[in-house]
C-alpha cells in the first residue's frame, strides 16, 4: 500500500471525540457561550460544527454551567458529566479542563481514544472542514498537537512595541539586521481557537501545549474570528452569513 493509502486507512479507523469546553463564567462578556450569533448561540456553533466534522466520532461538552448544559444537549451534544467548579474558575488553566475531560472519557468502557479534539465556542466562523482538516494534519505528521492559526496582523520584528517605564517605545524583538518594512520580518501567526487536534497520553504527561511537537494548519482570518467582546459578536454577526454558517 503507498504512503498516501496508509495515511488514509489510519484516519478512517482513527477514534477521535471532539470535545466544547465551556464555562459558564466570563467577565469580559458574561454569559459569552449562550450570546448567539445570527440566532444560535456560540456552544450551539462549536457543538454543530463538530457533529458535521467526518472526522470526529462523538461530540462532548465539558462546562460547569447547567443552562449551557441543557443548550448543548439540545443541539446533539452529550454532556455526560458537570465540571467541578475549581476546573471553571477565571484563573483556571483550560489544559486542567482537558485532562479532566479525557480521564473521565476514558474512564468508560468503550474505545481507546486516538485524538483528542477541542473545538472551543468562541470561533463560530469555523467550518467543518477546518476541524477535518486539523486531524488529518495530526494523523498524517508526527506531532504532540496541531493548532489552526492565521497571518497575524502585527509582526514583533516590525510594528510591536513595548513601552518602558520612561514613556519609550521599543521593538518588541529587535533584530540583528535592520528590518524596515513588513516583508522582510518573519512571517508570524496567531494561535486560533477555530481547533486544536491532541495526543490524548501528551495531555497527561506534559503541563503545556507547546512542552511538544505541535503542527498547525492555517486557517483564512475571515473564519478565525475569536469572540471576547461585544464587538466581537458584531463582527460575527455581520460576517457568518457570507462564510455559510
Amino acid at each position: 500500500m503507498s504512503e498516501q493509502g496508509t495515511a488514509g486507512e489510519a484516519r478512517r479507523s482513527a477514534h477521535a471525540v471532539g470535545f466544547v469546553f465551556a464555562r459558564g463564567g466570563s467577565k469580559g462578556l458574561p454569559d459569552k457561550n449562550l450570546r448567539e450569533v445570527r440566532g444560535r448561540s456560540l456552544v450551539a456553533h462549536a457543538v454543530f460544527a463538530a457533529r458535521e466534522a467526518l472526522s470526529l466520532d462523538r461530540v462532548v461538552v465539558s462546562t460547569d454551567s447547567p443552562a449551557i448544559a441543557e443548550a448543548a444537549r439540545r443541539c446533539g451534544a452529550e454532556v455526560p458529566f458537570l465540571r467541578p467548579a475549581e476546573l471553571a474558575a477565571d484563573d483556571t488553566p483550560e489544559w486542567l479542563a482537558w485532562r479532566h475531560a479525557l480521564d473521565t472519557v476514558e474512564a468508560e468502557d468503550g474505545p481507546p481514544m486516538d485524538v483528542f479534539v477541542s473545538v472551543p465556542p468562541t470561533a463560530p466562523l469555523r467550518l467543518p472542514s477546518d476541524i477535518d482538516s486539523c486531524v488529518a494534519r495530526f494523523l498524517d505528521g508526527d506531532f504532540d498537537a496541531v493548532v489552526t492559526v492565521t497571518p497575524a496582523a502585527r509582526n514583533p520584528w516590525f510594528n510591536m512595541v513595548v513601552v518602558d517605564a520612561d514613556g519609550l517605545a521599543r521593538r518588541v524583538i529587535e533584530p540583528d539586521a535592520a528590518i524596515d518594512n513588513r516583508q522582510a520580518a518573519p512571517a508570524v501567526f496567531d494561535v486560533t481557537t477555530v481547533c486544536y487536534a491532541v495526543r490524548p497520553a501528551f495531555i497527561r504527561e506534559a503541563e503545556g501545549l507547546f512542552e511538544g511537537r505541535v503542527g498547525v494548519v492555517d486557517v483564512p482570518a475571515e473564519r478565525a474570528l475569536d469572540i471576547d467582546t461585544p464587538f466581537d459578536l458584531r463582527v460575527a454577526e455581520a460576517v457568518c452569513g457570507d462564510i455559510g454558517r
